[in-house]
């Protein structure tokens, strides 16, 4: 308990001895010209739209097609019945205990 106490002393007087500075504002007419450079954009049309969702989708089947593989090749390894666990099991789970202890 007192070492907590300790560290929260601590932490106080470090924050109270940070100067209170303003935060810098805004340049004058940054505002004005961020609307300005939006208004004078071009606007987007049906065929952007178009190749946006063709790029979705592709990215889409790969991922699609990426975990498929995968998914069948950990299916298609035989089951060692005989033995729980494998070296790999046993590695991440010591990892995980070991992330957890911290």
């Amino acid at each position: 308990m007192k070492n907590s106490d300790l560290r929260l002393d601590r932490l106080l007087r470090a924050a109270a001895a940070v100067p209170n500075e303003q935060p810098p504002e805004v340049p004058f007419g940054f505002d004005t010209r961020v609307l300005a450079h939006l208004r004078a954009s071009p606007t987007y049309d049906s065929l952007d739209i178009a190749r946006l969702l063709r790029r979705v989708v592709l990215t889409s089947l790969a991922v699609v097609v990426i975990a498929g593989a995968g998914a069948y090749r950990e299916l298609s390894q035989p089951l060692d019945l005989g033995e729980p666990f494998t070296d790999e099991d046993v590695i991440a789970d010591s990892a995980i205990g070991l992330a957890f202890e911290q």
